[in-house]
């Protein structure tokens, strides 16, 4: 993969279509766990069941974030560090310690 800055001076990271898909399905899966939630709740549905409910797609989402981190470490990062660009050391920094609060 590799980091790209666009015109507008976002910066983009270009990531294989595999990839793309993959994260797509399962954030659509975790969209539908979100929903089946807010059923739950307009169902009166018994609230440990709920609870379970929410671990599961907070732990989907970590994994979709530690997807994400792990692709951006060995591409965006490495890339950065190889072009002497140590910034990046100072923005990951930034970004674990908000992940990890």
């Amino acid at each position: 993969m590799k980091q790209e800055e666009a015109q507008s001076g976002i910066k983009k990271t270009l990531r294989s279509d595999k990839m793309k898909k993959d994260l797509s399905q399962r954030l659509a899966r975790i969209e539908g766990q979100v929903r089946g939630i807010t059923k739950m709740i307009d169902g009166d549905v018994y609230c440990d069941d709920i609870l379970n409910q929410i671990t599961a797609a907070h732990s989907a989402l970590s994994a979709v974030r530690n997807i994400l981190l792990e692709n951006h470490i060995k591409s965006c990062v490495l890339s950065s560090i190889e072009n002497k660009e140590y910034e990046i050391i100072d923005e990951l920094m930034t970004t674990l310690k908000r992940m990890f609060k």
